[in-house]
């Protein structure tokens, strides 16, 4: 298995809660370690780490929503198809499918993107 070089773990207050969301957005399940509530996640090449609150990482008290301040970027490469898997799944979306403009460097892109916000209120942005 290839891992990325940068993989967020994302502390969830249950597991099996967490687990039923991702696999509904379309996440394989790459391997889980059930004694540690622990679960990898698989998108398109998008990997994301959860793991049920067990105190080994907290910085301070964690409250709703967590990750406040972020957002978890994603790219997908149909993401029309994606969004409409997604409507048709009755998936609540925190902002719904858009076009957004983006100068970098004096080059403008444009990105097609929509937010959800999974059950402990991590935001992920899923983008062409």
């Amino acid at each position: 298995m290839k891992f990325n070089k940068l993989i967020p773990e994302l502390s969830v207050t249950n597991i099996e809660k967490s687990k039923e969301f991702y696999t509904l957005l379309g996440f394989e399940i790459k391997y889980e370690r059930k004694e540690d509530k622990f679960i990898f996640l698989e998108l398109e090449g998008n990997q994301l780490m959860i793991e049920e609150i067990n105190d080994n990482w907290n910085t301070g008290e964690l409250t709703y929503p967590f990750g406040r301040g972020i957002n978890i970027s994603m790219s997908i490469n149909d993401i029309d198809s994606y969004y409409k898997e997604l409507v048709n799944k009755n998936i609540k979306f925190f902002k719904e499918l858009m076009i957004s403009k983006y100068d970098v460097n004096g080059k403008i892109y444009f990105d097609k993107e929509f937010l959800v916000q999974d059950p402990d209120g991590y935001l992920l942005r899923f983008n062409n």
